[in-house]
C-alpha cells in the first residue's frame, strides 16, 4: 500500500476516542507522525482523562509508527500554542493540523442556559481557532525565511451547523462558524502553502450514539456510520495529492461522500420602492423561485420552521 502522509508531522485535536482516533491511526498508517491531543472530558465537557490519548498513542507505537500525547485544552490559547510547538520541538515540523475535539449541551433553545451555550461556543469555535491562530503564525514565519511548505488544516463542521438540527443552537451556530472560517481562513492562508478544508461528518461515536437510538442500534447501522468510513478522506486531504483543494466543506457519512455547497445568491429583484406595503408581491415572487433549505441530509426539503415556497 502506498503511504500517502509520509514522514509528515500531524497534530489532532480530539483524537482520543471516536473519529479523531480513526484519523490518528489511518495517518499513522499512511506514515504521519502525530500528537494526539485529547483533553478526555466527559461527552458535555467536564471533567478529564488522559487515557485514551495514551491509549492511541501505544497503538500507533505498536504498529511502528511515532505518536506522543498531548492533554490540552485546545480552547486555551496558550495552550494551543504549546501544543503547536510540541510537534514543532517533538518531530522538527509541522505539516497538518486536524481539529476535531468537540462537546454536545443540547438543548432547546428556550431552555439552554448561558453556560451551555458558552462552554459549546468555546471547544468548538475557539478551539478551532487557536491552534490555527499559532500554526499559521508559525507557517508565515517559516515562509518568510525561505521554507516552502505543503500544509493542511482540517477543521469539522457539521450536518448540523450547514443544514440545521432542532436542540442544537449552540452546537449548529459554531460549526456553521466553523464553515465560514474555513472558506476565509483558505483564502488568508493560501500564499503560504497552507490549504484549509472542513469536514462535515455523520458518524457513530460516544457523543452521537445516545441520539441515534443507543443500545438500540442495528449491526448494519454500526457498520454504516462507523467513524472508519471519515478517515479515508481527511487522510487523502492531508496528502501532497490534495495539494489544489482548499476552501471545501466536506459531507461524508451514511455511506456518501459530497461537497456542501456554500450560501449563493438565489433570486433576486432591484429595490425601487421604500414603501414596506409594495412588498408583498415582491416577497412573493421570490419565495415561489428560491430554493429550499436542506434537511439534515442536505436535500432541499420544507417542514416545520422550514421555509416552503409560498408565504
Amino acid at each position: 500500500m502506498s503511504r500517502l502522509c509520509e514522514g509528515r508531522v500531524a497534530v489532532i485535536t480530539g483524537a482520543g476516542r471516536g473519529i479523531g482516533r480513526e484519523y490518528a491511526l489511518m495517518l499513522a498508517q499512511h506514515g504521519a507522525k502525530v500528537v494526539v491531543n485529547d483533553l478526555g472530558a466527559d461527552p458535555d465537557g467536564r471533567g478529564g482523562d488522559a487515557g485514551p490519548a495514551g491509549e492511541v498513542v501505544e497503538e500507533i507505537r505498536a504498529m511502528g509508527g511515532e505518536a506522543v500525547v498531548n492533554g490540552a485544552d485546545v480552547s486555551d490559547f496558550d495552550a494551543a500554542r504549546d501544543m503547536i510547538h510540541q510537534a514543532i520541538d517533538t518531530f522538527g515540523t509541522l505539516d497538518i493540523l486536524i481539529n476535531n475535539a468537540g462537546i454536545l449541551r443540547d438543548r432547546m433553545v428556550f431552555s439552554m442556559s448561558e453556560t451551555d451555550w458558552d462552554a459549546v461556543v468555546q471547544v468548538h469555535l475557539k478551539g478551532t481557532f487557536a491552534p490555527v491562530h499559532h500554526a499559521a503564525a508559525w507557517w508565515r514565519e517559516q515562509t518568510k525565511a525561505g521554507r516552502s511548505f505543503q500544509a493542511r488544516i482540517i477543521n469539522t463542521a457539521s450536518p448540523s451547523g450547514i443544514f440545521g438540527n432542532v436542540g442544537q443552537t449552540n452546537y449548529g451556530a459554531a460549526k456553521a462558524g466553523i464553515a465560514a472560517f474555513t472558506v476565509i481562513s483558505a483564502m488568508e492562508l493560501v500564499r503560504y502553502g497552507v490549504t484549509v478544508n472542513c469536514i462535515a461528518p455523520s458518524a457513530l461515536t460516544r457523543l452521537t450514539a445516545p441520539l441515534m437510538g443507543g443500545a438500540d442500534i442495528s449491526e448494519e447501522v454500526q457498520e454504516t456510520m462507523s467513524p472508519t468510513w471519515i478517515a479515508p478522506i481527511v487522510t487523502w486531504l492531508c496528502s501532497p495529492e490534495a495539494a489544489n483543494v482548499t476552501g471545501r466543506v466536506w459531507v461524508v457519512g451514511n455511506g456518501r461522500l459530497g461537497i456542501a455547497e456554500g450560501w449563493v445568491l438565489g433570486p433576486s429583484v432591484p429595490l425601487e420602492s421604500q414603501d414596506p406595503t409594495t412588498l408583498h408581491p415582491v416577497v412573493a415572487d421570490l419565495m415561489a423561485k428560491a430554493e429550499l433549505n436542506a434537511d439534515m441530509g442536505g436535500i432541499p426539503a420544507a417542514g416545520p420552521g422550514r421555509p416552503g415556497n409560498e408565504i
